[in-house]
């Protein structure tokens, strides 16, 4: 096949990548992305990282608000693509927009399918204690990240991953799959292989309560939620009625009663935990910037032994 003609499917900054790896491959027609939205404080409207993209490219950008009325998939098939790619879209693709394209839709999926199908397997990566994750390429079907898998990239989590750092290096990697598998797949190389059906495991959206820190949990298991909801939605505790973000934290070597003070200095704030101790290394208490827990507790006393952690608050944000 000559240049293939490739209709484009995403959204966020993840998504670029993989929409440059496709200008490398084939001929974009056409760019698929989420309306315009308005953000921050003076609700300006704010472009998504893949429209910005495809508008510097010159290339044509459709935002559809609805993927089914009236049929989008009229507007795609008068295209004529050779193959759909799409990369953290954020919609689902109704059947009729599947089958568009003779080689159908191909999906970049931030994990080892059938490992977190789902919304946000970078974050339950991390949380779950993986030692490795990586990208998955399949054909779509109209189930959730359940088509048959094309190619396979593998990368190991580091100890200090974030979901953000995480996020970039998987990103590059959704780009160098596509590179090196999908013009295989286009000229018939790559047969996709369905997934097995052992193995499946859930990645649902991040809620905000999915950063509250439980210390009756192991320290481990905190100290990884920490790593895993930054930047968003953050992991945070109650502390004398105020809520108190955590940015950074390492597992400690003391013991003590869950949710109890075991040191407070200028090295951190150690807490005992259900299993082990967790040092606070960097937080932020409410209208305030981030600082570390030497410079947070210079201005509030915290005593060894004492319990100052309250129960569940309300995220605000």
């Amino acid at each position: 096949m000559s240049r293939p003609r490739i209709v484009f499917m995403g959204t966020p900054e993840f998504a670029v990548a993989s929409l440059s790896a496709c200008f490398d491959i084939g001929d974009v027609v056409a760019v698929v992305t989420q309306p315009d939205k308005p953000k921050g404080r003076g609700n300006a409207i704010s472009i998504s990282p893949v429209k910005a993209l495809a508008l510097e490219r010159g290339v044509t950008v459709l935002q559809p608000q609805k993927l089914r009325t009236p049929p989008f998939s009229e507007e795609l098939r008068k295209l004529s693509p050779d193959v759909c790619v799409v990369t953290a879209y954020g919609k689902i693709l109704p059947k009729d927009v599947l089958e568009v394209a003779p080689h159908g839709s191909v999906n970049v999926h931030a994990s080892l399918l059938p490992r977190f199908r789902g919304a946000a397997p970078i974050q339950w990566a991390i949380a779950h204690g993986d030692s490795e994750t990586g990208v998955a390429l399949m054909r779509m079907d109209e189930g959730l990240d359940t088509g048959p898998v094309i190619a396979m990239k593998r990368l190991p989590i580091a100890p200090d991953d974030t979901s953000a750092s995480l996020h970039e290096k998987l990103s590059r990697l959704g780009g160098e799959i596509l590179r090196e598998s999908l013009p295989a797949y286009l000229r018939g190389e790559l047969k996709p292989v369905p997934q097995p059906s052992e193995g499946v495991v859930l990645a649902p959206i991040i809620q905000k309560e999915d950063g509250l820190l439980d210390f009756t949990r192991p320290a481990a298991e905190l100290e990884r939620r920490v790593r895993a909801f930054t930047p968003w939605p953050g992991a945070y505790t109650g502390l004398n009625g105020t809520r108190l973000k955590v940015h950074r934290t390492k597992l400690g070597t003391g013991r003590g009663a869950p949710g109890s003070i075991l040191a407070a200095g200028p090295g951190g704030l150690e807490v005992a935990c259900g299993e082990g101790s967790l040092v606070l290394l960097d937080v932020q208490p409410e209208g305030r910037r981030v600082m570390s827990a030497g410079d947070f507790l210079s201005g509030h006393k915290l005593a060894p032994g004492s319990q100052p952690f309250s129960a569940p608050v309300e995220s605000k944000g």
